[in-house]
């Protein structure tokens, strides 16, 4: 067994990738809430928080796709 094999094993690889799916949808619904925030309250159309959420529900709604039609 090599040294990165006892320190990574199935367990470790499921909870980063839980993690950071975690990470990802919290990151997007942040994004999405502070565009609404700006847009509704101030008036204030932010095109990067715009992009940011956009780029999270594409990327989302893409992997559901591809993760329906492979398995």
């Amino acid at each position: 067994m090599s040294f990165l094999s006892k320190l990574a094993d199935e367990r470790f690889l499921t909870h980063r990738r839980r993690s950071t799916s975690y990470a990802g949808m919290t990151a997007g619904a942040l994004a999405t809430g502070l565009f609404g925030y700006h847009y509704y309250f101030d008036h204030v159309w932010s095109w990067d928080l715009l992009a940011i959420a956009a780029t999270f529900v594409v990327v989302k709604v893409a992997f559901m796709i591809w993760h329906l039609l492979t398995n």
